[in-house]
């Protein structure tokens, strides 16, 4: 990977909107108006293309990401790279054997998940990228990456459209030895807005 690569660059149209239209709820970020409840399509081309370009450097030949919100900016990162994409499926009883399994907590909801993927899906020695929408704990992603790797598989980076820093998800999964990138970089919320680390140009 270039040393000149910058992973976490904030990118402006995103920030701009994110301070522009976000609701906070407590520590909740509501931005599903435009990424992962109602979609926009051309923005989420957009957020993912740039995404694709800072994960190409990984030279993945497989994009990881959970259900559901995870998978419209991964598919997107997936048709740019010109590679699969392989999603984890939640609640599942119905995947092929033999299959890898996680249990995992979900803070925002406050109940507990089981991700499931089919181990014909992931093969010794592909290189994998995780994609989703959101890092916050890093807890998904974990599980993930765990998945990956019991199947023998490099996990080569973790690419994400918003990161909650506050939340310390980043420094968890880069103490997996992964690395990190992200386009918006929200540093705090703080009575009903989000404060986000701003583009350098600007």
């Amino acid at each position: 990977m270039s040393p000149h690569l910058n992973l976490t660059a904030p990118y402006a149209p995103l920030v701009r909107r994110i301070e522009a239209e976000a609701s906070v709820d407590g520590q909740i970020l509501r931005i599903d108006h435009f990424l992962n409840h109602r979609i926009e399509p051309a923005f989420i081309f957009e957020l993912a293309h740039e995404l694709a370009k800072r994960l190409s450097a990984f030279q993945p030949n497989l994009i990881l990401t959970a259900e559901a919100s995870g998978i419209a900016p991964a598919l997107i990162v997936a048709q740019t790279l010109s590679v699969p994409m392989v999603y984890a499926k939640k609640y599942s009883r119905q995947v092929e054997a033999p299959a890898l399994s996680r249990l995992i907590h979900s803070p925002t909801k406050g109940d507990d998940n089981r991700l499931v993927i089919s181990g014909r899906y992931i093969k010794p020695g592909q290189r994998v990228v995780i994609v989703d929408d959101f890092l916050a704990n890093g807890r998904t992603a974990a599980a993930l990456i765990d998945m990956a790797r019991e199947a023998g598989a490099q996990v080569l980076g973790a690419g994400f459209v918003v990161e909650k820093c506050f939340k310390h998800g980043r420094q968890f999964i880069e103490s997996l030895g992964v690395p990190v990138s992200t386009l918006a970089q929200v540093e705090h919320l703080d009575n009903g807005r989000a404060i986000l680390t701003q583009p350098r140009d600007e």
